[in-house]
C-alpha cells in the first residue's frame, strides 16, 4: 500500500538511474497519450497526472535524502538527475500538443466535469500559458535553459549553506564564557581537544541558539553571530545571477517583472497590493516594536550594558528580560517537553480535535532517529508520517514538512492513501539526555504537522490538486499557523507537558506564564518579519544587481526594522527560502495567511477548542479539500464571511499602533 524508503548511500545510483528510466518512459506514454484520437479527461488527463505522480514517487527520496542525510554521494545524485528533470518538465510544460489538448477537453467537458477535475484543468491551462507556451521556438529554448540553470543555481546556493554551516566551529577553553548555560547545553558542547576539555559551537540550530541565549562573552556571541549572518558569500554572485535570470523570464513571459509572473498563481492580485499589505501592517506594529526596544535598553542598563542592544546580544538579555518580566526561562521548560512525550501529547490533541489515531509502524527509515506512524481516521486508515526531529551533521538548518505520496485514485479505481515527512532540528537526544524541546521548537511542531495534516487529510482523488497541491501559495500556511496557536493553550499543555525524569506535571502557573509570555516582544518579531518579506518582494520588481539588492535591504531596514543590524550582516546570503526554495516573491505569504489562520483561530477559541461542529467543519471545508478550490473559496466556506486582518493584529496584541491589554 505504501512505498518503502530504502534509499541510501548504497543504493541511490540506482534510484537516480530509476528516475532518469521513468522520465524516458513519462515522455513515451505521452506520446501514446497524444495519438488518442478522441481525448477525454479519462483517458488523457488521469493517466497524464499518474505519470507525473510516479516519477515524484522516485524522485522524492532522492532529493529528501540530500536534505536529511547529505553526503557526497547524495550530493552527486540529486546534482545529476536535476537537469534531466528540469529540462523534462520545461518541456512537456511548452508542448502546444499537450496545451490545446487540455484546453479541447476542457470546453467539451467543463459541464459534466466534478470541481476537482475542473480545477485541474484550469491549473495546467494557466501554467502552461506561464511557461511560454504560446512563445516562438527561440524563446521557449530560452525559457527551458533559465529553468534549467535556475534549478542548478538555486541546488548551489542551498549546498553552499550547507557546506557553510558544517564547517565552522568556535571553541571556548573558558569556563567563564559558558558559566550561564544550562547543563544539558555544556553537556552537549562538552568535547575533549589535545587533551583537554572544551566547548565546541557550531552554526547548527540547537549549538548555535545555545549560545547566542546564554552564552556569557559578548565578543563570543558577537564572533558566532559574525560568522552565522557571512556564511556562504559566494552566493552573492549566485543570487545576483538568479535574480537576473528571473527577471528574463518573467519579460520573455511578458510580465513587467518576476513579482507580476510570481502573484499569477497566487490569492495576490499585485505586487503593490502586497507592498501595501506589508507597510500597513508595519505601520501599526513598528510604535509597539519601539516601545519594546527601549523597555529592553533600560533593562540592560541595569546589567552594567553601557550602549544599545545589539542584533548579537538580542537573544541574551531578551532571555532575562522574558525571565525577569515572566518569570519565563526556556531552560525551565525544557524538563516538561521531552520529544516523545510532546509528539505523544500531540496525537491526543488531535484525536480530540479531528479524530484521528496515531500507530507507530516498523519500517525502513534513513536514520535511527527516525519514528512512523499510520494515520487512521474513524477507523479507517489514511495515510503515513515520517518523523525526523533531531538535529545532525549533514542535515539541512531549519524544520519542513513535505510530502512524498498524494491521496488520489488510480488507474484501477483504488485509493492511494498519502505519505509525508516531517523534519525538524530539534535538540538531538545523547547517552545522558534524551532531545528536549523549547517551547519554540513545540510550536515549530505542532506548526510542521499542520502542513503535514493539510497533506495527509486530502479526500481528493485528482493528484494535482490533492493535499498542498494546487493550493495557493500565499494560503498554504494557513493550516500549518492555526495549528501553531494551541501548542500554548492550557488544556493542550496538559496532554504532554510532564518532567522526562519525575513525570510530574507542569504546574498550571508555570503555564500561565508560558501563554502570557506569549505575545513578549511580538512587534518586534513583526517588524522583523515584515523586513523579510518586503526586501523579497522588492528586489523581484526590477533587474537587480547584487549592489542593488544591498541598497534596497538596507532602505528596507530603515523603514522597517527597529534594531538596526551591523554593516557586514549579509543576511541575504543565506535567505534560502527565496533564493532556494519556493517563496520567492512570496515570503508575504507568512503574514497574508497568517490572517486566515489568526481569524480561524479566534472561532475555535471563542466557541470551545474542542467543538466538534467547527473541528468538523475546518476538516470538510479547508484540510480535506486541498487546492481543489480557490482558497478564499474555502474559507468563506468555513467562515461564511471575508477574513479579518485585524485577527492578526490581535493575536500579537497589535491595534492600530497600540498595545493591546
Amino acid at each position: 500500500m505504501f512505498p518503502e524508503f530504502t534509499v541510501s548511500d548504497e543504493n541511490i545510483d540506482q534510484q537516480k538511474e530509476a528516475v532518469l528510466k521513468q522520465i524516458e518512459e513519462n515522455k513515451k506514454e505521452i506520446e501514446k497519450l497524444l495519438e488518442i484520437k478522441d481525448k477525454t479527461y479519462k483517458n488523457f488527463v488521469r493517466p497524464y497526472q499518474l505519470l507525473q505522480e510516479k516519477l515524484g514517487w522516485l524522485f522524492s527520496p532522492i532529493s529528501h535524502l540530500n536534505y536529511v542525510k547529505n553526503s557526497e554521494k547524495t550530493q552527486e545524485a540529486y546534482t545529476s538527475v536535476l537537469p534531466a528533470l528540469t529540462e523534462y518538465h520545461t518541456s512537456i510544460s511548452q508542448d502546444e500538443r499537450l496545451y490545446r489538448a487540455f484546453k479541447q477537453i476542457y470546453e467539451n467537458e467543463k459541464d459534466t466535469l466534478n470541481q476537482e477535475q475542473k480545477k485541474v484543468l484550469q491549473d495546467l491551462i494557466r501554467d502552461f500559458e506561464l511557461s511560454g507556451v504560446g512563445l516562438p521556438e527561440d524563446e521557449r529554448k530560452k525559457i527551458k535553459d533559465i529553468n534549467i540553470k535556475l534549478s542548478q543555481l538555486q541546488n548551489s546556493f542551498a549546498q553552499n549553506i550547507l557546506n557553510a554551516t558544517d564547517s565552522y566551529e568556535m571553541i571556548i577553553e573558558d569556563p567563564d564564557d559558558v558559566k550561564e548555560l544550562p547543563e544539558i547545553e555544556k553537556d552537549n558542547a562538552k568535547i575533549e581537544r589535545d587533551g583537554r576539555e572544551v566547548y565546541r559551537f557550531t552554526l547548527h540550530q540547537p549549538s548555535y541558539i545555545a549560545y547566542m541565549t546564554y552564552g556569557s562573552n559578548r565578543e563570543k556571541r558577537e564572533q558566532l553571530y559574525r560568522a552565522y549572518v557571512t556564511r556562504a558569500p559566494e552566493n552573492e554572485k549566485i543570487l545576483e545571477e538568479i535574480l537576473s535570470l528571473r527577471y528574463e523570464k518573467a519579460r520573455i513571459l511578458g510580465f513587467k517583472n518576476y513579482a507580476e509572473l510570481s502573484l499569477a498563481t497566487k490569492m495576490a492580485k499585485s505586487p503593490q497590493q502586497v507592498i501595501d499589505f506589508l507597510r500597513e501592517l508595519a505601520r501599526k506594529s513598528r510604535p509597539q516594536a519601539e516601545r519594546e526596544y527601549e523597555e529592553l535598553n533600560e533593562f540592560v542598563k541595569d546589567l552594567g550594558l553601557k550602549d544599545d542592544v545589539q542584533a548579537y546580544d538580542f537573544a541574551y538579555y531578551s532571555e532575562k528580560l522574558k525571565k525577569e518580566k515572566f518569570n519565563v526561562d526556556d531552560e525551565e521548560y525544557k524538563p516538561y517537553f521531552e520529544k516523545n512525550s510532546v509528539v505523544e501529547g500531540l496525537f491526543k490533541f488531535l484525536n480530540r480535535f479531528l479524530k484521528l489515531d496515531f500507530e507507530k509502524v516498523d519500517v525502513p527509515v534513513w536514520d535511527e532517529t527516525v519514528d512512523v506512524y499510520h494515520i487512521y481516521r474513524k477507523g479507517s486508515l489514511i495515510g503515513r508520517l515520517y518523523l525526523d526531529l533531531e538535529a545532525r551533521e549533514g542535515k539541512r538548518d531549519g524544520a519542513w514538512m513535505d510530502e512524498w505520496v498524494s491521496h488520489h485514485e488510480d488507474e484501477k479505481g483504488n485509493i492511494i492513501p498519502p505519505v509525508a515527512f516531517i523534519v525538524a532540528n530539534f535538540s538531538p537526544s545523547t547517552d545522558k539526555n534524551p532531545s528536549l524541546l523549547r517551547p519554540y521548537d513545540v510550536e515549530t511542531l505542532f506548526h510542521e504537522m499542520g502542513h503535514a495534516l493539510h497533506h495527509l487529510l486530502s479526500e481528493v482523488k485528482e493528484p494535482f490538486v490533492s493535499g498542498i497541491a494546487g493550493v495557493e501559495w500565499d494560503a498554504v500556511e494557513f493550516p500549518s499557523q492555526f495549528f501553531e496557536k494551541f501548542a500554548y493553550d492550557r488544556e493542550v499543555l496538559k496532554l504532554f507537558a510532564k518532567h522526562y525524569r519525575t513525570g510530574e506535571p507542569m504546574p498550571e502557573e508555570m503555564m500561565d506564564r508560558l501563554k502570557n509570555a506569549k505575545n513578549f516582544q511580538s512587534a518586534l518579531a513583526m517588524v522583523r518579519q515584515l523586513e523579510f518579506a518586503l526586501f523579497d518582494m522588492l528586489i523581484h520588481l526590477d533587474r537587480y544587481t547584487a549592489e542593488d539588492v544591498q541598497k534596497i535591504l538596507d532602505q528596507v531596514r530603515e523603514e522597517v526594522s527597529v534594531i538596526k543590524p551591523p554593516s557586514y550582516n549579509k543576511f541575504q546570503w543565506s535567505f534560502s527560502h527565496i533564493f532556494a526554495g519556493g517563496y520567492a516573491a512570496g515570503y508575504y505569504s507568512y503574514k497574508w495567511a497568517e490572517v486566515l489562520s489568526a481569524d480561524a483561530y479566534f472561532m475555535f477559541i471563542d466557541n470551545g477548542i474542542y467543538n466538534d461542529e467547527l473541528s468538523e467543519s475546518f476538516y470538510t471545508e479547508i484540510l480535506s479539500k486541498g487546492g481543489s478550490r480557490p482558497a478564499d473559496q474555502l474559507f468563506r466556506n468555513f467562515a461564511g464571511r471575508e477574513p479579518d486582518i485585524d485577527a492578526l493584529l490581535r493575536l500579537s496584541g497589535i491595534k492600530n499602533g497600540q498595545e493591546v491589554s
